[in-house]
């Protein structure tokens, strides 16, 4: 079974800055002090959502320095309403403590963007057993902890908008980030599977892939790519995912530069035979077959934009 994604198009920039109107709506963002999740947090709450931020406390920092703490500045001054919460992703309780605080402060529940991760480059051989559990943990577990905590909310108003982030690498592969991919692939099957028990419920969980420039991504990208991977560019898209007008489940839209793809698995018709050399041979001649990597992914998705 091997992934496979559209060709990347531009949306329509009156579509891709839609009103679509999130007044009152409460949603929990994680790692939210930052990159992503703080444009994703910011568009939002522009919209008119109720945001708790999530991002961890560094050592050091009292409240007000802290990362989440300046995102609720932000979304303050500009009229909107937005809470800190500092609890660290790694903790498996940390998703009830996020949901307790959002439901205490603002009595309901509409959606989560499970964001927070971490990324190491390091290859498979030099990472210690413990390193990579981290690695994994803070992109899982993380997630987890979120979509269980929101589940039972969501479930009894049979209504909720779930939001997960994976990547190329967890599709892909990528040399030098194992872990980090591993996490990533283990985030996206968890959202196929919850977008099958939740729908009935009236619950939608998708994935959003994105090509943006990070202080996660920073070291892999060229500084010329800044601008054009702006996070603030895919936030539209975010915020669309987590709409009620959003109609779409279990699917990984990928997103960045202003460009968007669809990504979902495929497996070949079945080949009988007893020759597995030959056997193999036909099964490469897959119609359509593209991007086998997450180089050559990236590469195509962005060929069409002029950049």
């Amino acid at each position: 079974m091997y992934p496979v994604f559209t060709r990347g198009v531009f949306m329509n920039e009156a579509r891709q800055a839609t009103s679509t109107s999130l007044t009152g709506r409460v949603v929990i963002v994680t790692g939210a002090g930052k990159g992503i999740g703080r444009a994703v947090s910011l568009q939002l709450a522009s919209r008119g959502a109720l945001v708790l931020i999530n991002n961890r406390r560094h050592m050091g920092e009292d409240d007000e320095q802290t990362s989440a703490a300046q995102v609720v500045a932000m979304i303050r001054a500009q009229g909107g309403q937005a809470l800190a919460n500092h609890d660290d992703a790694l903790d498996p309780d940390a998703g009830a403590r996020m949901v307790a605080q959002a439901m205490n402060e603002w009595g309901r529940l509409d959606m989560v963007y499970a964001n927070a991760a971490v990324a190491q480059q390091a290859v498979f051989h030099t990472l210690s057993l413990n390193e990579l559990r981290t690695i994994i943990d803070s992109g899982v577990v993380s997630t987890l902890s979120l979509l269980h905590a929101a589940w039972p909310v969501f479930r009894a108003q049979r209504y909720g908008r779930a939001l997960v982030s994976t990547s190329s690498a967890g599709r892909f592969g990528n040399h030098g980030l194992t872990a980090y991919a591993a996490s990533k692939g283990a985030i996206e099957s968890l959202m196929r599977s919850l977008a099958l028990e939740g729908v009935k419920h009236g619950i939608h969980c998708n994935a959003l892939s994105p090509y943006a420039h990070s202080q996660m991504t920073a070291s892999h990208l060229p500084p010329a790519w800044a601008d054009v991977l702006a996070p603030e560019a895919l936030a539209p898209a975010a915020a669309w995912l987590l709409s009620p007008e959003c109609a779409i489940n279990g699917q990984v839209l990928v997103a960045g530069g202003g460009r968007y793809a669809r990504s979902w698995p495929v497996e070949t018709p079945s080949v009988a035979g007893t020759d597995m050399e030959q056997v193999w041979a036909q099964l490469l001649d897959l119609q359509g077959q593209t991007h086998v990597d997450s180089i050559t992914a990236f590469q195509s998705f962005m060929a069409d934009g002029g950049h």
